[in-house]
């Protein structure tokens, strides 16, 4: 029986993206892969039905960002999918361990894997905070707990995905993962991050750092308003905005911050308070963590 599927989401980037399923498509995981490609202009789309018969398409005639992944999860018939961008690789037997550590695990919602950064295979900056994370888990856990998640590197179970929702079409892209993840914890379910899952990233030069930092800081304080208590949602904004330079990039994501705030309010939910924990005790390493700071 085939376990995991793989969902690829991918916009304008098709040198890159034919030599990622190049590789996923010769996995031994033998995976079915599906790409949602987000109205690429690039030929993106016409490259994967072409050199890619076998790889499942969805052509998208709007660029959704992160939504694009739920109307792949849609499609899917096995019982977990592995996301993947168009720079990340998942290494050989990593979709299978994934799908065997969910398999084991049944309270498991997700498991993040191990990124090393390409050319020279150094960790993902974000690696400490993920391997020491304080959260407090079960003893059945296969690994460090989360209350966060990197979609390219995470397989998650589909039915807890499609029970919270997938991703918020408000979010639309960039840390959208932080408030699935909220979504997921406040339902019961558990994150983990495993060491033996691998995933090898190839950041694509075709990013803009200050449309990310605007994107990042919006989504950011969006998620601090839906889902923490208001002494949280101050404290942690400070910190997110100290971390950030005072600029055009900036006060644009505070004005959509603002602008969007009617709507965000009507959505407020607060995590439970075990959840609530857990995420007071990341406040400290997320403050210290190089990875987490707003400087594109």
């Amino acid at each position: 029986m085939t376990r995991i599927s793989v969902v690829l989401i991918t916009h304008n980037r098709r040198e890159q993206l034919r030599r990622t399923l190049r590789h996923m498509t010769s996995l031994p995981d033998d995976a079915p892969i599906l790409v949602a490609d987000n109205a690429s202009t690039d030929g993106s789309a016409d490259l994967v039905a072409r050199e890619f018969p076998r790889v499942r398409l969805l052509r998208l005639v709007k660029n959704l960002g992160a939504v694009a992944r739920n109307l792949a999860v849609a499609e899917v018939t096995t019982p977990y999918v592995a996301f993947c961008d168009d720079d990340t690789c998942w290494q050989p037997g990593a979709l299978t361990r994934a799908a065997d550590l969910l398999d084991a695990h049944p309270g498991l919602a997700s498991v993040t894997g191990r990124c090393l950064v390409e050319p020279g295979l150094g960790e993902d900056p974000i690696t400490p905070e993920l391997r020491e994370s304080p959260v407090p888990g079960p003893d059945w856990l296969p690994g460090p707990a989360l209350l966060g998640i990197m979609a390219g590197l995470t397989a998650v179970r589909v039915d807890a995905f499609r029970a919270v929702g997938g991703f918020s079409s408000r979010m639309w892209l960039g840390g959208e993962e932080e408030l699935f993840a909220l979504d997921l914890a406040a339902r019961g379910w558990w994150m983990c991050w495993a060491e033996d899952v691998v995933i090898h990233h190839s950041p694509s030069a075709r990013r803009d750092p200050r449309e990310r930092r605007r994107l990042g800081i919006r989504n950011t304080l969006w998620t601090l308003v839906l889902r923490r208590p208001w002494s949280a949602v101050f404290r942690r904004g400070a910190d997110v905005l100290r971390s950030a330079p005072f600029d055009a990039a900036t006060l644009a994501a505070l004005a959509e911050v603002v602008r969007g705030l009617p709507g965000v309010l009507a959505e407020r939910r607060v995590v439970p308070p075990r959840v609530e924990e857990g995420l007071r005790l990341l406040e400290g390493p997320q403050r210290d963590s190089a990875a987490r700071r707003y400087v594109g």
